[in-house]
C-alpha cells in the first residue's frame, strides 16, 4: 500500500511572508543557493521555510478577496465528514485526520499508485462543497495547493498518524480509524 500525509491551510491564514515563516514560490537568490543565472523557486520538499518578509506579507494580505478563514467546531466535523465521503467513494483508505482552526493533516494510504495532487484537490474540493451547503453561501474556504507528503515506510506512518492525532495545537475535531467518530 502506497501512503501520504496531506495538508492544506485555510484561506487568508498563512500569507506569503507571514512572521512564522513561510513555503512559498518567491524566487529569489540566498547566500548558500549555488552560483546560477536563473532565479531559485524555494517551495521544494526538504528545502528551508522563507523566513518573515514583511513587504511580502503586507502585499499578500492587500491582495485577498474575503476574510481570512477560521474553522469552527461544527465546520471542522463537516470537513471530517465529508474526508470520509471523499475516501469511501474514491477507494482511498482514510486512516487519520485532524482540522484545527486554520488548516488539515489527513493521513491516506491507497492500493494503487495514485496522483497525490489530484486527492488534496478532491479533499479540498469536496470539503469545500459540503462547507459552502453548511455554511449557506460560497467563498474560498483554502490557500491554494498544499503540502503532499509520501510515507515510505510503516514506521513513517505510525510517525505522521501521531503527528495528526496527537501533536496538533487545539484540534477541533480529529478521527482515526481506530477511534471511528470524529471528537
Amino acid at each position: 500500500m502506497i501512503h501520504g500525509l496531506f495538508t492544506s491551510t485555510t484561506y487568508g491564514t498563512w500569507l506569503p511572508g507571514d512572521p512564522r515563516g513561510s513555503v512559498t514560490s518567491v524566487r529569489d537568490h540566498r547566500p548558500t543557493d549555488p552560483l546560477t543565472t536563473s532565479r531559485l523557486e524555494h517551495d521544494e520538499v526538504g528545502e528551508p521555510w522563507e523566513p518573515p518578509i514583511s513587504g511580502l506579507h503586507q502585499s499578500a494580505a492587500t491582495l485577498l478577496k474575503q476574510s481570512a478563514v477560521s474553522f469552527t467546531s461544527t465546520e471542522a466535523t463537516v470537513v471530517i465528514r465529508q474526508f470520509q465521503e471523499t475516501c469511501a467513494y474514491r477507494g482511498w483508505n482514510l486512516i487519520a485526520c485532524s482540522v484545527m482552526h486554520n488548516h488539515f493533516h489527513a493521513v491516506l494510504g491507497f492500493r494503487e499508485p495514485t496522483c497525490f495532487d489530484r486527492v488534496l484537490e478532491d479533499l479540498k474540493a469536496y470539503a469545500s462543497r459540503a462547507l459552502t451547503r453548511n455554511a449557506g453561501r460560497k467563498q474560498n474556504w483554502w490557500t491554494q495547493n498544499g503540502s503532499k507528503r509520501t510515507l515510505p515506510d510503516e514506521r513513517a506512518v505510525r510517525a505522521a498518524v501521531h503527528y495528526v492525532l496527537h501533536r496538533q495545537p487545539k484540534p477541533l475535531a480529529r478521527w482515526s480509524v481506530e477511534s471511528g467518530s470524529p471528537d
